[in-house]
């Protein structure tokens, strides 16, 4: 027999069911009364952070000889419901490196979570990520997703056999570099959370778990790890924040993360250091705002457009009455704006740091002919 639970006499039915909507223009959800939250199976090592000079040294010393590193980066590339988006953005990723002179050349692609779906799986790397990537040239960082760490896709369906990110582990935190497919080899960063060190950037790369927070309730190992690289980043480096799960967005479906945004402001309140940069994937969309703290300008990108999303109707659309309004648009926080956005075409940035600069640019990819548009751009 079913149990029924009785609606107490202080609550409406819309408290016990649904979940209400946003205000329009509020680029934060609530904050959960519970947050789902998956332990990371392995011991952390005692090094969270690696150099590129380590990674690919002839990468980092092309980036120092030019004055300057370009690269690559999107979430949610994982393409279970079909390959052929995540490969046009992979071929015009490749074309850029191709057609690049030494001085834009990119030099690697970082991936803001979600390479494979639904969980994660170890035999859907093949399909989902190194056979759309085989002919990409440089070597291809991540961070996990939600996608990544699940470990069931609906509430109520069997656990996988396999733990929560070992695809993860497998593919991109290798103890040694090995083929696992005759086009690519498995990458050996630290960890699943983990500082990219390279000239002229240090990219600090969090796990955002499958909810949306750093540490489970009650314990703060990733946040001590996010203000201690916050702290210790070096000076004259550009320096990005990169997190699957958004600390804003005024898409229709997720929002922003409550729980991600406050670990940040935590953090930057504790180092006494602001990221030049905050990159996100997570919603299946662009979207660039724009946070003045301090008295300075920093944007918090959304590109979760990376291939999941194969047609247009799968793209998450921003909340309906925000279709017409003026850009910038002013948001419900006064410290945020949003500048732009794209919810029809998927894309990829491509970013540009130097000793004085950082440039962030959109292009997008379109669906009816593949061809390849720069569509936003923003310099800091």
């Amino acid at each position: 027999m079913l149990q029924t639970r009785a609606i107490a006499p202080h609550l409406t039915r819309h408290n016990e069911v649904g979940k209400p909507r946003r205000p329009v223009g509020d680029p934060v959800a609530p904050l959960k009364e519970y947050t789902r939250f998956i332990p990371i199976p392995y011991v952390p090592p005692n090094q969270y952070s690696v150099s590129l000079d380590i990674l690919d040294p002839d990468a980092a010393q092309g980036a120092r000889d030019e004055g300057r590193l370009v690269f690559h980066c999107v979430g949610d590339i994982g393409g279970i419901n079909g390959t052929a988006t995540e490969e046009a953005l992979a071929t015009a990723m490749e074309d850029q490196i191709k057609l690049a002179s030494p001085q834009s050349l990119p030099r690697f692609h970082y991936v803001l979570g979600d390479v494979i779906y639904y969980n994660g799986q170890e035999r859907l790397y093949k399909q989902e990520f190194y056979e759309p990537y085989q002919y990409y040239p440089a070597l291809i960082f991540a961070i996990p997703g939600n996608h990544d760490g699940d470990t069931r896709v609906h509430w109520g369906d069997p656990r996988d056999t396999e733990p929560s990110l070992y695809g993860f582990f497998n593919n991109f935190c290798a103890p040694a570099p090995e083929h696992v497919t005759p086009y690519r080899m498995s990458m050996t960063q630290p960890y699943c959370y983990w500082t990219l060190h390279a000239p002229f950037v240090t990219i600090i790369g969090l796990y955002s778990n499958v909810e949306g927070s750093l540490d489970a309730r009650g314990r703060s190992e990733q946040q001590a790890y996010l203000e201690q690289q916050l702290s210790t980043a070096p000076a004259d480096a550009k320096v990005l924040i990169a997190v699957h799960h958004p600390p804003y967005s005024l898409d229709g479906a997720h929002g922003g993360t409550p729980e991600i945004l406050i670990a940040i402001d935590r953090a930057i309140e504790a180092s006494g250091r602001l990221p030049n940069a905050v990159l996100s994937g997570h919603v299946h969309n662009y979207q660039r705002f724009t946070r003045t703290l301090e008295g300075k300008q920093i944007p918090y990108i959304v590109a979760g457009a990376g291939g999941y999303a194969n047609d247009a109707r799968s793209m998450h659309k921003m909340q309906r009455k925000l279709l017409n309004v003026q850009l910038p648009f002013q948001t419900t926080l006064s410290d945020v704006v949003l500048n732009n956005f794209q919810q029809d075409e998927p894309g990829f940035l491509r970013i540009t740091a130097d000793p004085n600069s950082l440039l962030l640019e959109y292009f997008i990819v379109r669906f009816s002919d593949d061809s390849v548009e720069l569509f936003d751009q923003v310099a800091v």
